[in-house]
């Protein structure tokens, strides 16, 4: 399996309409891996716990107590969990894991190591023993720098005051840069960190010995400064086609009044947007694919044109998730799990309080085969459906989609209400109940539009034949 291609958007509170602290992801590997979504009981251990890895065997031992936690896992476990999204009940979120690439000088002198912490295990190991985004950062440092990591990755923390990113760029070097409140950040499979300021500690958290390990092995290509992506991460032409055009298209959405160019690796890691966002554009950037532009795959570019970038939603996304954290709020209410199953372009973000105890029998089932009773193929079979006959299918599924936005915000508005006069597990069977409710609408719906579309298709066969009645 490859995990290797991802989107990631990071919202400062100052920056969003409601000051909400906002994270989300896309989570990209094939065109039918099913995701499940859970949630994990807290627990509290009588004998010694350890993690061990179904994927490279890294082994670790974990504390006594483990708090309550929300994760979207793999269908299978036989090359990991890959649990990747979720919130403890503290309120924390974090998505893990963005694979990036490291420059080959760097892995020269710290190699990557094969049975160390990788993607798979970040959340399993991390969310459930931290109660704070920096406190989450602080302990994923400390697990890379003593067992070292497998690959490169980009991590996201966030709680209700602030986000974080975390970049790995080597075996046991790693470091992670708070987001300005007031600013955003979107991020492809590739270093984006830039400027690292040794002594911020409010904003910059880093492997301890990076400077002597870079100095050391003559790795800045800099006289002055030390820009973290110039020196752990790579310029080459997959960047040019991969990776940095789905930044230049965020960042060209939310910060139309800057000019910059496709291709170019210049695009700054922190932005600033010309409005204040909400949600919906941090769901509109992971479920968009170069709109309004010649690179939209399913636009009026040339060939050539539409299949030059790799978009932001493509058929390879299992799940996209935004974790939404509002402020001067119980946890349980505070943050919201919006997860669009299969590609969001084509999906629907329903929206799950971090207050949940349990998910909806059809967010645990779904193998590799097509299962009508589960979340993901439900989602998964409009995306089918829909590029069989995309452009005479779009107008039903974006109507549907619409409907089903308006619904789910009215639905937080209403559960917000109701939930800000409860307490305790009287507000975490409410939370459960209205996820389970908002869940079954967005899965009838998807139901009645996969009817509709096979109902349209049954006209749009290449043997299909009209005759000229007048003949």
């Amino acid at each position: 399996m490859n995990y290797s291609a991802c989107t990631s958007i990071l919202i400062g509170p100052q920056a969003t309409m409601d000051g909400s602290v906002i994270i989300g992801r896309n989570e990209d590997a094939k065109a039918a891996w099913p995701k499940h979504f859970v949630v994990h009981p807290a627990q509290t251990a009588t004998t010694p716990q350890t993690f061990t890895s179904t994927d490279n065997g890294f082994t670790m031992p974990l504390p006594d107590h483990a708090a309550k936690y929300t994760a979207t896992p793999e269908w299978t476990a036989k090359f990991g969990l890959f649990e990747e999204d979720g919130f403890n009940e503290y309120g924390v979120a974090m998505s893990a894991t963005e694979s990036t690439y490291s420059n080959e000088r760097v892995l020269g002198a710290d190699p990557l190591v094969k049975d160390g912490i990788g993607e798979e295990a970040m959340v399993t190991v991390v969310l459930p023993y931290i109660h704070t985004a920096r406190e989450g950062v602080a302990r994923l440092g400390q697990l890379i720098e003593h067992y070292g990591t497998c690959e490169s990755n980009g991590i996201l923390f966030a709680d209700q005051t602030e986000a974080w990113y975390l970049e790995t760029g080597a075996g046991h070097y790693w470091v992670a840069q708070r987001i300005p409140a007031n600013g955003y950040a979107v991020v492809a499979n590739q270093m984006a960190i830039q400027a690292i300021d040794f002594n911020d500690a409010d904003n910059f958290m880093f492997a301890r010995h990076l400077q002597e390990f870079v100095a050391t092995n003559h790795l800045n290509p800099h006289s002055h400064g030390f820009i973290w992506r110039d020196i752990f991460g790579t310029q080459d032409q997959s960047d040019l086609y991969y990776n940095t055009p789905r930044v230049w298209y965020g960042q060209k959405t939310l910060t139309p009044s800057v000019n910059a160019e496709p291709q170019s690796f210049d695009l700054p890691f922190i932005q600033y947007a010309d409005r204040l966002l909400a949600v919906d554009d941090a769901q509109a950037y992971l479920s968009s694919h170069y709109e309004e532009t010649p690179f939209d795959p399913v636009g009026n570019g040339s060939v050539a044109e539409k299949h030059r970038f790799r978009p932001i939603s493509l058929a390879k996304t299992q799940e996209s998730h935004v974790l939404q954290l509002r402020p001067n709020m119980d946890p349980a209410l505070a943050g919201i799990q919006w997860l669009a199953m299969g590609v969001a372009a084509q999906s629907v973000y329903v929206p799950f309080y971090a207050g949940i105890t349990s998910t909806p029998a059809a967010y645990h089932l779904g193998k590799e085969i097509y299962d009508a009773d589960s979340a993901y193929w439900v989602y998964k079979l409009i995306s089918v459906l829909t590029d069989a006959h995309y452009h005479e299918a779009w107008p039903t599924v974006s109507a549907v989609q619409k409907d089903l936005r308006i619904a789910f915000k009215q639905s937080v508005q209403q559960t917000d209400q109701v939930g800000q006069r409860l307490h305790g597990s009287e507000l975490n069977d409410y939370l459960t109940q209205q996820g389970a409710t908002n869940a079954a609408l967005g899965i009838q719906r998807y139901r009645d539009l996969a009817a509709t579309l096979i109902t349209q298709a049954t006209d749009l066969g290449p043997l299909n034949y009209h005759q000229d009645l007048n003949l």
